[in-house]
């Protein structure tokens, strides 16, 4: 199965290369995958900003890959440290900027049902070995000309080749919750998509079951640039 093996419907983005077709990109557009701050009672600035490369867009199912080495944008500390370098308790009040870095280790693969309040990527050792799945509980994305976007619920969930699964960042979720990153009714929500996204595992039902494990990306297929207006508000986005 290759990049071209799952086509998408078409493009909807001036700013993404592979041509438009309707209200979908089409396979091989180079979009923007990215994650706002949290900022309580409003959406915060673009702090996460990932040029990724369209797989497959429809109704159904939005596929992006990562590529190995693609420039990113990440949070740091203000003096440059790692954010998971920071002790819990000042992780997420300590003051912060963000940084140009570029993907380290293999390509991720990543795939969003459009209303799902969450993503499911896929990780693989270099050489194509197939390490796990992972659910990352986040807002459901909002679309602009130019990609996604999505607030990050810290709390994850890996899921591996044998349909086992393990928990991931409760200790983060947990601080979020303390500090009022997330309210008491926006935290029963998110462990309640959480339980839904884990009854899908179960049933091991989409994505899980559809073998994109198999996947790889067109090998005429460019990393994608981050381009400058990387951290831009689009006039007008949809869901």
């Amino acid at each position: 199965m290759t990049g071209t093996s799952r086509p998408g419907a078409g493009a909807a983005g001036p700013a993404a290369p592979g041509g438009t077709q309707g209200a979908h990109w089409a396979p091989g557009a180079q979009i923007l995958w990215r994650y706002r701050d949290h900022a309580p009672g409003r959406k915060g600035p673009v702090h996460i900003a990932r040029p990724v490369t369209v797989v497959q867009d429809t109704d159904e199912l939005l596929a992006v890959w990562m590529a190995p080495g693609t420039e990113c944008v990440k949070p740091v500390l203000a003096d440059g440290t790692p954010v998971h370098e920071e002790p819990l308790a000042t992780r997420y009040t300590a003051p912060r900027t963000t940084v140009r870095a570029h993907w380290f280790g293999a390509g991720v693969l990543k795939l969003a049902r459009p209303a799902e309040p969450w993503s499911v990527w896929l990780f693989w050792d270099h050489g194509w070995l197939f390490k796990n799945w992972y659910v990352n509980l986040e807002e459901p994305r909002t679309r602009w000309s130019g990609g996604v976007d999505s607030v990050d619920h810290f709390l994850d969930i890996s899921v591996y080749p044998d349909r086992s699964w393990k928990w991931r960042d409760e200790d983060e979720f947990a601080q979020a919750r303390r500090i009022g990153l997330i309210g008491a009714e926006q935290a029963r929500q998110v462990e309640e998509a959480g339980r839904a996204a884990l009854e899908v595992v179960k049933a091991w039902g989409p994505p899980f079951g559809d073998g994109w494990e198999n996947w790889r990306p067109d090998p005429a297929w460019e990393v994608p640039v981050l381009p400058e207006g990387w951290d831009r508000t689009p006039a007008h986005m949809t869901s």
